[in-house]
């Protein structure tokens, strides 16, 4: 298995169209920031540096690294900074961690593709891996423990 993590808005949503992919597992949780152990009500202060995730585990021999990076793209708006619909805060920005120098290479090339389609900027981050921190129970497939398919 290998592993991606994305960040495009409140980890629900995320999570919920990740979980429509095959062959994917999927946590959501908080990365990018300095404090340890951080909670959901930290992150939401907006002051800890983390962003809400969602890290996928993946089998590359039945999902594609290219099929996850469309969903990516397709579920959020990479150009608005620190915001996604009504969801405003850092913790919601834009970005993806990649696991090695291969999925960055990727990433980043889609980056470009996608960059060639829309004419607004970017500004999606993309870097190397840091510490995952998994949220708390109840964040896990929020959506779907509700009978929900979407935030907003």
């Amino acid at each position: 298995m290998e592993k991606i993590v994305f960040g495009a808005g409140c980890f629900w949503g995320v999570e919920a169209a990740f979980r429509q992919v095959g062959g994917v597992m999927t946590r959501v949780g908080y990365m990018g920031g300095d404090l340890e152990h951080p909670t959901y009500r930290d992150v939401c202060r907006g002051d800890t540096g983390h962003v809400e995730v969602v890290e996928i585990s993946y089998d590359p021999l039945k999902v594609g690294l290219d099929q996850l990076l469309a969903v990516f793209w397709n579920t959020h708006d990479p150009t608005t900074p620190n915001r996604q619909g009504p969801d405003i805060g850092t913790q919601y920005r834009s970005v993806i961690f990649c696991a090695t120098p291969e999925q960055l290479k990727l990433a980043q090339a889609s980056m470009v593709a996608r960059q060639s389609v829309i004419p607004q900027k970017i500004i999606t981050e993309i870097t190397l891996m840091k510490v995952f921190w998994m949220a708390e129970d109840y964040h896990q497939q929020y959506l779907e423990k509700r009978g929900l398919s979407y935030c907003h």
